[in-house]
């Protein structure tokens, strides 16, 4: 009940002056601040015992990793080094830490560190697997005759609809293409529900193009909001953690949703955790594919390996860590995405969730300079853990001829 009146509280005295143009009283800020300390103080209290039995089951890494759903509360993580974000999270990240981003205002300066190029789609993929980065979470992969799409975000800002206008963060790089530049694509898989990750235009354009051809592999409650959208329910498979589904029309393809170290909202008053958060893993006749979506590091990524691996390819995020005391529990950085790439059996990683919103505060160009350190230091190529060029594409040639679930 004090976390309802809280995001009652937050939603009218933030929202409504946002939308007025008007200042929020320090007040109300400090009264609700408070409040937020103690629920928050509360949650940890309640769910203590809950989470330390499940805690103690994650210590063991043959056990899967299982995310635990409560009505108030939404979804929580079982991981050990899992800290939930409040209210002062974001006030110590704001007030304590120096934003270092330092994105240019020139443009071509950008075009010049940050080229986004015109990709070049082939129809399909059967005898390796190809990666195109469009931008940030939005990859295109294509195996064993299955074109992917990853956490699509075609708009230029992410974030809420407020009074016609989109609030949120605006990205500094374009997406490489456009929906009807697509190759045909059979299947989306959604990480979470962030604006940076799920994006309602981007959702409404790929289903007025693609219609019923498109499939859509959701974390679990996220249907309802798919078919808001307008998507067919059929094509909208709505999954649990270890759970896995048969791509429909592609016999011998499975997608399997896997563990992620993370949270969810797509309006934090009202529905926090209230839709679960996760990874997925994409195993055809011949590939296999994995993307970690947007993620702490954890155990799990050790069962998803021990279960599902190797890879032929995985997608890891790199960037949004900075500063690590706020970052760690939600973002990995580069160091955490090689070790990702190691426990998840990955014989090719790409680098993903950077160079395109500036969600923390490292140099907008540090994640792929400290993914270079970090495979230096464990004596990793950088052809075995690449990043791309936005619009770049990757073949990565298998020489194993089959996979098996």
């Amino acid at each position: 009940m004090i976390w309802w009146w809280i995001r009652r509280t937050l939603y009218l005295s933030l929202g409504r002056n946002l939308t007025r143009k008007r200042v929020v009283p320090i007040t109300t800020v400090a009264t609700v601040t408070a409040a937020a300390v103690i629920a928050s103080k509360k949650f940890d209290s309640e769910n203590s015992g809950q989470d330390k039995q499940s805690k103690e089951v994650m210590a063991d890494n043959s056990t899967p990793s299982v995310c635990k759903y409560s009505k108030m509360w939404g979804f929580s993580n079982p991981f050990e080094n899992w800290r939930e974000p409040n209210l002062m999270t974001v006030v110590k990240w704001k007030t304590k830490y120096t934003n270092e981003t330092n994105l240019p205002e020139d443009k071509k300066i950008l075009d010049e560190k940050l080229p986004v190029l015109t990709p070049s789609f082939k129809p399909n993929a059967h005898n390796d697997v190809c990666v195109t980065w469009i931008g940030h979470a939005t990859t295109l992969v294509q195996m064993d005759g299955v074109n992917i799409l990853t956490d699509p975000v075609f708009s230029d800002t992410a974030g809420p609809s407020i009074c016609g206008t989109v609030v949120g963060d605006k990205r500094y790089r374009p997406p490489a293409c456009k929906v009807g530049d697509l190759p045909d694509i059979h299947a989306v898989v959604i990480s979470h529900s962030h604006y940076d990750h799920l994006d309602s235009q981007s959702v409404h354009d790929l289903h007025e193009r693609f219609k019923e051809n498109i499939h859509w592999f959701v974390p679990k409650n996220l249907k309802s909001w798919f078919t808001g959208c307008g998507c067919r329910k059929e094509n909208v498979h709505e999954m649990d953690w270890w759970e896995e589904k048969d791509m429909p029309g592609h016999p011998g393809v499975k997608l399997a949703f896997t563990p992620a170290q993370h949270w969810s909202a797509r309006n934090i008053v009202f529905d926090k955790n209230k839709t679960l958060w996760g990874s997925w893993c994409v195993i055809g006749p011949k590939h296999r594919f994995h993307f970690a979506g947007d993620t702490g590091y954890c155990e799990a990524f050790k069962q998803i390996g021990e279960k599902y691996g190797p890879f032929d390819l995985a997608a890891i995020p790199i960037g949004a860590y900075l500063p690590r005391p706020i970052m760690e529990p939600q973002h990995v950085d580069p160091a955490q995405a090689v070790l990702i790439h190691q426990d998840v059996q990955a014989k090719k990683s790409v680098g993903i969730h950077w160079g395109t919103f500036a969600l923390a505060y490292e140099y907008y160009l540090q994640p792929p300079q400290d993914l270079k350190k970090a495979l230096e230091e464990k004596q990793i190529s950088e052809e075995e853990f690449f990043v791309l060029k936005h619009g770049e594409s990757r073949n990565v040639s298998t020489e194993d001829g089959q996979s098996k679930l």
